[in-house]
C-alpha cells in the first residue's frame, strides 16, 4: 500500500504537462503557410515579367475589378494590407503611370485611385495568366472539392467578418 501512495504522490507533485501544439494540425499555421506558398507561386507570374511586388499587385487587382475609382483605404481594407504598405505601392505604381489619382467628386479634399490605360492593359494581360496558375494550383482537387473549398473558405471569412464581395466592400466604404 505504501508503494501505491508513493506513486500517487509523485504524480500529484509532478508539474502538469502543458498542452502541446502540433503546428502541422494548427489551422492558422496551415492557412498562413498555404497562403504564403500560393502567393509566392502567383507572384512569380507578375514579379519577373511585370516588375510588380505583392502590395503593388494587390493595388492593381483591386482597382482592376472595380468600375469606379476608390480610396487607398478601401484597398487596404479589402486586401487586409497595412495602409502604409498600400501607400508605398500606390506611389510606385503612379511613378510607373499604372495608377492615377482623381479628385473625389463628393469631397474635393480627397483623392481616389484608378488604373490608367497602361494599368488597364497590364491588368487585362496579367489576369488570364494568374487564372491559369490558380487552376494549376487547384488541379489536385476535383470540381466538387473546389466548390466545397470555396464554400468553406467563405464560411470562415464570414465568421471573421471579412468582406467577401465588391458590393460589401463598397457598402463599408460608404460609412
Amino acid at each position: 500500500m505504501s508503494g501505491e501512495m508513493a506513486a500517487g504522490s509523485r504524480e500529484e507533485s509532478a508539474p502538469k504537462r502543458a498542452a502541446r501544439l502540433d503546428l502541422f494540425k494548427f489551422v492558422p499555421f496551415r492557412l498562413n503557410r498555404l497562403a504564403a506558398e500560393v502567393s509566392s507561386a502567383l507572384s512569380a507570374e507578375y514579379a519577373a515579367r511585370y516588375g510588380l511586388d505583392i502590395p503593388e499587385w494587390r493595388v492593381l487587382a483591386t482597382l482592376g475589378f472595380r468600375h469606379d475609382a476608390c480610396s487607398a483605404q478601401y484597398i487596404a481594407h479589402c486586401t487586409r494590407t497595412h495602409k502604409s504598405t498600400i501607400s508605398r505601392a500606390v506611389t510606385s505604381l503612379m511613378k510607373r503611370q499604372i495608377v492615377e489619382r482623381v479628385e473625389n467628386e463628393d469631397d474635393r479634399r480627397e483623392f481616389r485611385l484608378r488604373l490608367t490605360h497602361k494599368g488597364e492593359a497590364l491588368y487585362e494581360e496579367l489576369i488570364p495568366r494568374l487564372l491559369r496558375r490558380e487552376q494549376e494550383i487547384l488541379s489536385c482537387l476535383s470540381a466538387q472539392e473546389r466548390k466545397d473549398f470555396a464554400r468553406l473558405l467563405g464560411k470562415i471569412e464570414a465568421s471573421l467578418d471579412l468582406v467577401q464581395t465588391s458590393e460589401e466592400a463598397d457598402a463599408k466604404e460608404a460609412y
